[in-house]
Order: C-alpha cells, then sequence, then structure tokens
C-alpha cells in the first residue's frame, strides 16, 4: 500500500472538493459574508426550479445555524465518503448494480455508468431524463444525474453510508467531475487498483489524511470544542497493533476455552509465559468459564472505533473462531454483524466509514450480505438537543423518568462519547424500548398533532436508546485506540467527578472507563501513550491496575508507531486478579527521542516473539536496515517475564517489569530522599530579561562569592544552575541570573492582565548552597554535576543537598553509574529526570563509604581542568597551547595532547570502578557490566583544528586585551582599563581591528597575528608555526593566505558558535562591522571596551582611508589596463579592477550608513545583553547565521 500516494490525494481532495463546492454555493449566491433571501426565485438572474429553491433553503437554514464554513466542509466530507466508498466497492466488484461508476474495464475515466446509461436499472431512475440528456450532450449533467441516483439507490444496501439525499448536499455536487486532473481523475489514477484490491484499511487511510490539515489546524487552537475533538484525536492504528490487540485479547478469549484451536496464522498472539501451579490452577477457572461461550455470545466494543480499523480485523478473528465452531462463512459473516461487534463514535465521517468497513469485510465472506437488511450495532453518538413537551414525555408513563435522564445525559453527548457512565440498567432500557412500541402502535390514532407529537418522541428515543444500551451492557472483549488530549473544560468536572485516578489525560480515563464495560474476567486491550508507565499523576491509576486487574503482555515502545510521536505503549489486561501471574513484556526502545520505524518495531517484536532471548543494539539502528539482517545477540534485551506485584514495591510504582528482584530488593533500606534534599529551581518566567550568559556583561558586575542566607543588596549578577547538555563531574557553567537586591525584580515580575507574580520556586533556603546539578531534559543518560557555593538554579538545572560533602561526593558517584541508569530507565523513562524520579532512587549506606571519595574527587577535579581550559569558562587562565610556553606550537600540542589523553584514561577508569563498586553494592554483577564507553566520558580529548582555532580565538582575545600574556585569566572585561596588564604583547589600542584582503592597516588582523605567535613561540621557529596552523585550518594557498581566508570567511562563524550553548542563541563578543559581500570593509569590535564614540572613530580612522586607498587603486589599474602590452595581462588587471571597483561602491553604501551611526554617538549598556544590543546594531554587522 503506498501511504504517500494515499496521503497526497486525501489531503489535495479535500481542499480541492471545498474549493469546488465553495464555488457551486456562490453560484446560488450564498458565500461566507452573505446569504440571498428565504424562498428567492432566481440567483444571478437565473429562475431556480421548485427542488433547487427547496434546496436552497435547506442550505440558508444550515449556513445559519452551523455556519458556512461548517457546511462547506460536511458537504466536501460526505462526497468524499461517497466517492472512495464507491471506487473500493466499484475496484473489487462489489457493487449490486453491477456497474462501474467511474471508469471502465481498462480502469479508465470513462465510467460505464454514463456509457450504458439507457441500459441501466436503478430506483428512481428516470430515462426520459437519460435521454434527453444524451440528446443535450449534456454529458456532465447526466453523469452528475446517474451518480446522484446511484447513491440514492445504495441506500437500500448501504442505508447508514449512503443516506437517500436530495438536499443542499445535491445542490453543492460539483460541476465537471470528470475533469482532467479532477477529484475523480486523481481518485483513479494515483492509486493503483491493488492498493484498493480487498484492503478495506485503505478507507482508514484516507479518513486520516483527509484530516491531517484540519488535525494540524486544531491542534494549535488553545482550548478545544467537541467539534475539533475527532481532528485532534484522530490516529489510525498501525496493523500490525491491531493484530497484537486483537488476537492476545479476542483471540486468547476463543482460545482460553478451545486449547487445540489452530491459530498459528496469528502472528502477534502471544503464549502464557510459564506459571506456578497456583496461577495455573486460577487460569484454568477463568479458562472454564470462557470454554462455556459459544461464537454467537462473544460480544466485543471498539468504544473509539474510528473508521472501524479494529473492528475489521475482529471481523477476521471472529470468522476463524466461527470456522472452528463449524459455522458456514454465510451465517457466520451475518452473525458477527448482528451479535459480535459494537462500536461507538462521536464523529459522524468515521461513523459512516467504519459502517462501510465492516460492511466490506461481511461482502467479502459473504456475497449476499448487502441484500440481507442486517441490522449492525454501531452508533454514531448523538445528542438530545430537543425540545420535548412535558405532555408529549407523559405518553412515556412509568419510563418517563428514564425518558428524562436520557435527554438530560445525553445533551452533550458528543463532548463525553463513550466515557459517559449511564446510572441505569439494560432493564430499564428495555422497558423503555417496550413503551416506545406501544407508542408506536397507537401513533396511527388521535388528531394529526398527537399522531405528529408521537412519532417525534420514538424517533428521538430510538437512536438515544441504542446508543445507551451500548454503553450500558457489558462485553467479553473491548479494544481500542482511545484520544490522547487533556480534558477539555467543559470534560474536565465531569472526569474529576468520575474518573479521579486517570482525570489527567482522556487515553488514561479510558482505561477506568474500559475496565467498567468490559465483564469479570474480560480483555481488555489499548494502545495509549507510555506516560502512564511512570508519570506522577497517573500512580493511582498504576495501583488499582497493577493490585486489582491482571497485564497479560505489554508492548512499550519508543518514536514511530504514528510517526513523529512521543512514543507508545500497548497492553492487554484481563479483568480479574491472579497473585504471582508472570506477564510478558517487550521493550522496543532504548532512548526515548529515538525514531524507529513502526516496520522495524514489528520486527523486534516478532524476533522477540519467537525467540525470548533476542537483543537489539539500538546504538546501531538506522531506518534503511532491515532488522532480520541485523545481530540479535547482542545488545538491549527486549523480552521481560515480570509479576506485576513487584512493581508495587517501587516508589512511584512504576512499570517495573525490567528490573530484578535484587533492584526491587534495594529499596528495603529507604530511598535516596532520606539524606538528599532535592528541589525544581526558578522559573523567572522571563529568560530574555533576566538570564545571560556569563561573557555578556561586566565581569566585575558577577559576584561569584554569595554565601548561604546572606541578603545580597548590591549583587547585579550571580552563577546561575540551568542543566546543558551531557557532562558529568563538573561543568555547564554558562548563566547567570538578575539578582539585584535579592531578585527583587524577579520576585515582582507580574502579569500585565491579571497582576499575579509569573516567576516562582525562588528557594530562599537552598540559595547560594553548594550541592549536585543535573539537566532535568536529556536525549540520553543523567549527567550529574559537583557546584560549589554561590549558584542559584533553574528549573531545567535542578539541584540537590545533603548534611555534608561526603555525602554529596557518594551520592555524586552513584547518580553517574550505570545502576541509577537503569533505574532510571523505569523511575523516568521519557528521560525527564524530575526532582522527584531522583528522590525515588534506591539509598544505600555504602552511599558515603570512604574506600571510593577520593575517586570522586579526582573525577571533580579533573572535569574541572578539562571545563577551565576552554575560554567560555569564567574560570579560564590561559591558553593550553600557551600555558607550558613550548618553542612551537607542534610541541605544545603535543602536550596538551597528552595531558587530555591521560585525563581522559583516568576518568574512564574511574567510572569503571565505581560503576563496579556500585553494581556491587547493589546486587547486579549478573545484570550489569561497569564497562565505560568513550562517548559518556565528558572530558575532551585533543583535536588538532578546534584547538588551532581557539588559540586564534584567544589570540584575538589578546589583540583586544581580553586576555594578557602577563596575567591569568581575564584582563579586561569591563570596568577600567589597566595598561600595567599588558608588557608582553600590546593589545589594539583602538578596539577596532581591521579584516583586510590586503595588508592595508598597520593594525591588520593577520598582522597582529602573526605577531602574536611570534611573541608566544621562539621567532626562529615563525613559518613552522604558522604552517602547522594553516594544515590544521585547512583551505589553499600559502599560510598566510590560509589565515587571512580563514580571518575573512569562518573566524567570526566560528566565534558565534563557541559563544553559544544550546538553546540560547549565538551571542558573540566580537563583533564583526561589515560592509558586504564584496568585503570592502570588515572589521572586529570587542564590545566590552565599546564607547559612544567608536563608530566615529572607525569612520575616520579606517573607513575613510580605505576608500581613499581604494581610488587611488582604481586610477593606477586604469593605466596599467590602458598600457598594459598583451590581452593576458589585460584580463588580469580587469579582474582586478573590478573588484575594487565594487568594493569601493560597496563601501560607499556602507559609509553612507555609518556616518548616520557616528552622528547619533549611539550608548550600550551590557546588561541588556549581545540579542538586544546586536539587534540594535544589526545593520551595521555581519548576519549571525
Amino acid at each position: 500500500m503506498n501511504k504517500t500516494a494515499i496521503k497526497n490525494y486525501a489531503t489535495w481532495a479535500r481542499t480541492e472538493l471545498i474549493k469546488k463546492i465553495a464555488q457551486k454555493a456562490y453560484q446560488f449566491e450564498v458565500t461566507e459574508t452573505s446569504l440571498p433571501e428565504y424562498n428567492t426565485d432566481s440567483v444571478h438572474g437565473n429562475l431556480l426550479s421548485n427542488e433547487q429553491k427547496q434546496q436552497l433553503n435547506e442550505l440558508i437554514i444550515q449556513v445559519k445555524k452551523h455556519g458556512y464554513m461548517h457546511v462547506i466542509e460536511e458537504v466536501a466530507y460526505t462526497w468524499f465518503n461517497r466517492f472512495i466508498a464507491l471506487r473500493y466497492m466499484e475496484v473489487n466488484n462489489y457493487l449490486p448494480q453491477r456497474v462501474r461508476v467511474f471508469t471502465n474495464e481498462s480502469n479508465e475515466l470513462q465510467p460505464e455508468i454514463l456509457t450504458d446509461a439507457m441500459h441501466i436499472e436503478l430506483d428512481g431512475l428516470d430515462k426520459q431524463k437519460v435521454f434527453k440528456l444524451l440528446e443535450d450532450n449534456n454529458k456532465d449533467e447526466l453523469y452528475k444525474y446517474l451518480l446522484l441516483t446511484l447513491c440514492n439507490d445504495m441506500n437500500r444496501y448501504l442505508p447508514e453510508m449512503f443516506s437517500s439525499i436530495s438536499d443542499y448536499k445535491t445542490l453543492l455536487l460539483p460541476d465537471n467531475l470528470l475533469e482532467h486532473e479532477g477529484v475523480l481523475f486523481r481518485l483513479v489514477n494515483d492509486m493503483d487498483e491493488d492498493t484498493w484490491s480487498d484492503q478495506v484499511q485503505i478507507i482508514g487511510w484516507l479518513y486520516q489524511y483527509y484530516n491531517s490539515e484540519l488535525k494540524d489546524t486544531v491542534m494549535k487552537k488553545k482550548n478545544y470544542t467537541k467539534d475539533d475533538i475527532p481532528a485532534a484525536t484522530q490516529l489510525f492504528t498501525p496493523d500490525w497493533i491491531v493484530r497484537y490487540m486483537t488476537e492476545n485479547s479476542l483471540g486468547r478469549l476463543w482460545i482460553d476455552g478451545h486449547p487445540n484451536f489452530d491459530h498459528s496464522n496469528w502472528k502477534y498472539y502471544l503464549e502464557e509465559a510459564k506459571q506456578n501451579q497456583d496461577v495455573l490452577e486460577q487460569l484454568n477457572k477463568i479458562k472454564e468459564e470462557h470454554s462455556k461461550l459459544k461464537p454467537e455470545e462473544i460480544r466485543v466494543i471498539d468504544p473509539c472505533m474510528g473508521s472501524g480499523h479494529i473492528l475489521v480485523y475482529a471481523f477476521d478473528v471472529l470468522m476463524d473462531i466461527y470456522r472452528d465452531a463449524g459455522w458456514s462463512d454465510r451465517d457466520a459473516s451475518k452473525s458477527i454483524l448482528e451479535n459480535n461487534l459494537y462500536g461507538l463514535e462521536i464523529d459522524e465521517r468515521a461513523y459512516h466509514l467504519a459502517y462501510f468497513a465492516i460492511m466490506m469485510k461481511a461482502r467479502f465472506y459473504n456475497r449476499r450480505i448487502l441484500s440481507c437488511n442486517t441490522e449492525v450495532n454501531l452508533v454514531e453518538i448523538r445528542e438530545s438537543n430537543y425540545d420535548v413537551d412535558d405532555d408529549v414525555i407523559e405518553h412515556l408513563g412509568e419510563c418517563k423518568n428514564l425518558g428524562y435522564y436520557l435527554l438530560n445525559t445525553f445533551k452533550e453527548a458528543k463532548e463525553f462519547g463513550s466515557i459517559l457512565n449511564l446510572d441505569c440498567s439494560i432493564e430499564q432500557l428495555n422497558e423503555l424500548v417496550n413503551k416506545l412500541d406501544e407508542v408506536n402502535k397507537i401513533s396511527n390514532y388521535g388528531s394529526l398533532i398527537d399522531q405528529a407529537d408521537l412519532i417525534k418522541l420514538i424517533d428521538i428515543f430510538n437512536p438515544l436508546l441504542k446508543q445507551a444500551k451500548l454503553l450500558v451492557q457489558k462485553y467479553d472483549v473491548v479494544i481500542t485506540n482511545p484520544p490522547y488530549m487533556a480534558p477539555s473544560p467543559k470534560q474536565k468536572p465531569f472526569v474529576q467527578k468520575h474518573y479521579p485516578n486517570s482525570k489527567t489525560d482522556l487515553f488514561a480515563v479510558f482505561i477506568d472507563r474500559n475496565i467498567n464495560f468490559s465483564k469479570n474476567k474480560g480483555y481488555i486491550s489499548m494502545i495509549t501513550q507510555p506516560s502512564l508507565t511512570s508519570l506522577v499523576s497517573f500512580e493511582k491509576l498504576r495501583k488499582y491496575l497493577f493490585s486489582k486487574k491482571l497485564f497479560l503482555s505489554v508492548l512499550h515502545m519508543g518514536r514511530g508507531i504514528f510517526g513523529i510521536d512521543f512514543g507508545s505503549l500497548a497492553f492487554c489486561i484481563c479483568n480479574d486478579k491472579i497473585d504471582a501471574y508472570i506477564g510478558k513484556y517487550f521493550k522496543l526502545y532504548n532512548r526515548t527521542f529515538q525514531y524507529i520505524t513502526s516496520d522495524s518495531i514489528k520486527e523486534l517484536f516478532l524476533n522477540a516473539r519467537r525467540d525470548n532471548n533476542v537483543r537489539f543494539d539500538f546504538s546501531t539502528y538506522d531506518t534503511a536496515l532491515e532488522i532480520n539482517k541485523t545481530n540479535l545477540n547482542t545488545g538491549d534485551k527486549i523480552c521481560y517475564d515480570a509479576c506485576q506485584n513487584y512493581f508495587l514495591d517501587v516508589p512511584g510504582i512504576p512499570f517495573a517489569y525490567s528490573m530484578t528482584r535484587q533492584m526491587v530488593d534495594s529499596y528495603k533500606n529507604g530511598i535516596l530522599k532520606n539524606v538528599f534534599t532535592t528541589r525544581e529551581g526558578m522559573a523567572t518566567a522571563g529568560n530574555d530579561i533576566f538570564l545571560r550568559l556569563w561573557y555578556e556583561v561586566s565581569f566585575l558586575d558577577i559576584n561569584f562569592k554569595c554565601m548561604p542566607y546572606i541578603y545580597n543588596t548590591n549583587t547585579k549578577w550571580v552563577p546561575y544552575n540551568k542543566g546543558g547538555d551531557f557532562r558529568k563531574w563538573y561543568g555547564n557553567n554558562y548563566y547567570i541570573v538578575y539578582w539585584l537586591e535579592d531578585g527583587l525584580a524577579i520576585k515582582n515580575n507580574k502579569d500585565m492582565k491579571t497582576g499575579r507574580v509569573r516567576s516562582h520556586n525562588y528557594n530562599g533556603e537552598y540559595a547560594f548552597r553548594k550541592g549536585l546539578t543535573w539537566s532535568s531534559i536529556s536525549a540520553g543518560n543523567i549527567s550529574v554535576r559537583w557546584c560549589g557555593e554561590g549558584f542559584l538554579f533553574d528549573s531545567k538545572g535542578a539541584k540537590g543537598f545533603a548534611a555534608n560533602d561526603n555525602i554529596l561526593y557518594g551520592i555524586l558517584a552513584f547518580l553517574n553509574s550505570s545502576v541509577t541508569m537503569e533505574y532510571l530507565k523505569v523511575l523516568a523513562p521519557t528521560m525527564d529526570y524530575k526532582v522527584g524520579d531522583i528522590s525515588m532512587l534506591p539509598f544505600s549506606n555504602h552511599l558515603s563509604q570512604k574506600s571510593f571519595l577520593t575517586n570522586v574527587k579526582q573525577c571533580i577535579n579533573y572535569s574541572k581542568k578539562d571545563w577551565d581550559s576552554f575560554e567560555t569558562s569564567w574560570d579560564f587562565k590561559v591558553h593550553p597551547l600557551v600555558k607550558n610556553h613550548a618553542s612551537t606550537i607542534g610541541e605544545a600540542y603535543n602536550l596538551w595532547s597528552k595531558e587530555c589523553e591521560d585525563r581522559f584514561n583516568t576518568l574512564k577508569s574511574n567510572e569503571k570502578e565505581l560503576n563496579r563498586i556500585f553494581i556491587e553494592i547493589y546486587g547486579l554483577q549478573g545484570e550489569l557490566d561497569p564497562y565505560v564507553e568513550d562517548k559518556d566520558v565528558t572530558v575532551r580529548k585533543a583535536d588538532l583544528a578546534r584547538d588551532i582555532k581557539s588559540f586564534i580565538s584567544y589570540a584575538v582575545g589578546c589583540m583586544f586585551g581580553r586576555y594578557s600574556l602577563d596575567v591569568e585569566g581575564l584582563a579586561y572585561a569591563g570596568g577600567e582599563w589597566d595598561n600595567n596588564k599588558y608588557s608582553t604583547f600590546i593589545p589594539d589600542n583602538d578596539d577596532i581591528i581591521p579584516i583586510c584582503d590586503e595588508d592595508y592597516f598597520e593594525d591588520d588582523i593577520l598582522t597582529m597575528f602573526i605577531e602574536f605567535v611570534k611573541v608566544v613561540y621562539d621567532s626562529d621557529t615563525l613559518e613552522e608555526n604558522l604552517q602547522l596552523i594553516a594544515n590544521a585550518l585547512g583551505g589553499k594557498g600559502t599560510p598566510r593566505e590560509v589565515l587571512r581566508n580563514y580571518f575573512l570567511n569562518d573566524f567570526f562563524k566560528d566565534h558565534c558558535n563557541t559563544y553559544q550553548v544550546t538553546g540560547s542563541g549565538k551571542r558573540p563578543i566580537y563583533w564583526l562591522f561589515d560592509s558586504g559581500k564584496k568585503n570592502g570593509f570588515k572589521a572586529l569590535v570587542y564590545i566590552h571596551r565599546y564607547t559612544p564614540d567608536l563608530i566615529a572613530r572607525m569612520r575616520t580612522g579606517y573607513i575613510h582611508p580605505q576608500q581613499a586607498r581604494y581610488r587611488t587603486q582604481i586610477e593606477m589599474l586604469q593605466g596599467q589596463i590602458h598600457d598594459a602590452s598583451n590581452s593576458s595581462e589585460k584580463v588580469k588587471l580587469s579582474k582586478q579592477f573590478k573588484k575594487i571597483n565594487e568594493q569601493l561602491l560597496e563601501l560607499n553604501k556602507y559609509e553612507e550608513v555609518i556616518h548616520h551611526w557616528a552622528d547619533k554617538m549611539e550608548p550600550m549598556d551590557l546588561d541588556d545583553g549581545v540579542k538586544v544590543n546586536y539587534a540594535k546594531f544589526q545593520e551595521l554587522l555581519a548576519k549571525i547565521k
């Protein structure tokens, strides 16, 4: 099945049909802004027939009632549904009329119904009208008439899909249906006939894709209405998931009582795990009850049936069951429709398609089923928005109270759908049915008014009773893919009252509801979101499920089942409880955010189903690979046999199927919370206002020595933990937060509308205390870091505290160990490491033993040395290629490389040893390997290209005076300039360093860089050093040419990439003034030395001289071109002339802008941050990409 073709057609067809139907409405003067008068006789000067007037009146009523776009959408999807239904039946030869509606036998858009128009027999077909249209050669109108007549004739066979219509939907049927590239043309040509052949699931895919753009629109809304719910929640369940759910619920029900039944074609069915004798005896009691069931007694419901995909496969499974019981296909198919399959749906479109889908499935088994007048048990839930007089209700006699109850309950039925829990019995509903039969008998008597009232009463209550019975009765099997969304404002009070354990999300509400739908010892199978497994808001629901119900199997899946989703969880439950039962759990992912295709997940499941010992290395997964051609003997375990009783012993009661018994028992010693206080950090509610990267502001305005419990009046900026990338032990110290007068501005950050303070979680008691911090959200393992005193912390940079340093060291080692990750895979499977998850880790008295504290301190120390070796650390002292005073940069790099290698290997060895210790402490020797992969060691190895670029950046810092070869750390980052800090290498005196394609200025950046290299290393080795630098940078030409090209084209880009962190955006401190692509003028400026007259100085000291140089060069080149003796020389000189001329023209324009800014003398407040300041000066500066 080509889903791309299906998607492309369905999304296009919706847009096209809406456009065509809107055009048709316009022909009748119906637009979004205007309507014709009721009972109008003509439109656009054309007289209307009586039938058209009636249809137009109905259209006007509907537009006034529901709105223009609602009606256009309704007509569009009505005809879309009919077109795809007819196409499906046409391809599969299911049309009772035995005529092709869209094509001929060669599948060309030459409908047989049109070519054989005079020979077709259809109820209601006016042959004289056909003859007249043929005579007039009115092909388009004839085809529309034949199509409408056939659709009305189909009402005899599929009444719920083809209701007989002659209203506004007929009026708005588009013209030119057979046009080239039209809706029918593409319906035939975009999807080949094989796509339609006995694959009724195509109907579901078309429904999903037809609604996809509507869904995108709805998902952008803050609040949903009941009309939005179908679009917001529709997801077509992959076929293999449907099979898994159905075979392991409905299929299991039959196998329970018929163990010899041949189910070899059910490839997703799971055999029972090995059970103890007591469990087997209890299972036998369930099987004994199920053995009494006859096929026609089995009731299966999908309470959120959508387009009917689950019910369609349930039909196939039921057919296997009926055949096993000796039924013929013909009798079985009719019985399945009448006795076995039940469905509820709030969306009219989906209901029609679900009805059509199961009827087509029945037609596959029974050629005569469409002529059998079969009653199906599918219901579109309807609302009871009717005005019924009390006098009319009185006709219900003793049943009138139930009548009132149903009218009241179903008033907002579309809002609540099948989560409605009716407080009445089947017996009471049957009494009302009988009463309506009596009413029907007397409806032919009395006055015409009385008769009309009684008929209205019957018409109102018949559909309400049908849906009420489906909502009240119990089922042997419940299978569904429920909606995934938070309750709407109207739903919220209802679910809080009726579903308190699952009120957070509708998928969880449906777990509760489906249990209520189920008979005792019945089976429930669903696919839901994986947040069920661990989210704290579902803890009560999990406790109820693990205590009172029985999980038979679970498929725990990552992203991919529904495309770009957040994972899925499919499971089968028995509405019973057996202690010590062993269920089967399949973990079909490793990293939460890793995308794995649905087909790949399926293949992993099937392999693990066949062999429970199958493993898979998810780190090697590629969407292009075939799972069956990979090594399935190494990597992560997939299939687990687990007893859910143990889950109750784990804090938070997660789906702890991957925890060994030893891991669960480790909780007997208590939890980390007993010794480790965790706190979620502050939310400023205005990070752009209150947070900066530390290097943006004046270094003197940052207080790195704030102490706990001390009121900070004059402190402007303080360090701030905010998570960050994967890094263990120490680091990610980038951010500062505005904390003047103890955070007065943040604490008074109020919502302008409500007056409420928006910021929260100041954690005053824990402010500036030493502790451990981690990134709350990660795509991989948790990474915890030591944090000394002086920091505040963010909601995404949570923090933990303990009574003394030794306990903190022990906890740090534990949290960074492989043992912790094994627990967190269960406690925090979504990789959102909340403070509650960390506090629920098992505690061991060994966490503070001194035997490994030395290792921990060394890990912190080495990680800090690594962090401080780069200039983005505020404790950076000197560049590693400078600090050893080597004679060449090559020698310096070798020393640095050895230092990095030693540090990396020591840290890796320490981490491995710590893993071994904790594996032993927690008794997991047989489960975990202490090995540490290189990618998990978070100190850096030497990298020649990176480190040379870093050296160049350091050199530029020295040119500006940010650093000095005579003092460690920052020499200048705000405040008063001190010339005494600089003697070995003198920085630029005016904070303007030009970058030119020629050596035009004394302080040209390349000239200064070469001088810097001379000073740092032996001057005799200059050329050797420049060659190594050029080789590291790459590029062509001499070392000086490579360097000049790097400064012109790449330095600023690399600088922007260095001065940013994930999510911050680029925040350079050296700004590039840039005239444009021709490199007419470029110059770097260090923002901490910026003064309001800098632009004026740049104009007079650099731009004007450069303009004069260009003019001189142009005059000289013009003369040289004139005197050139040969053509090649003239071409060469002409190219140079063109280049210089373009640079001059570019610079002249730039000078006009610079002139304006020079006159403004614009100040800069570093506290505003780079984002604000760069935007202010942006027309002078290079674009940040």
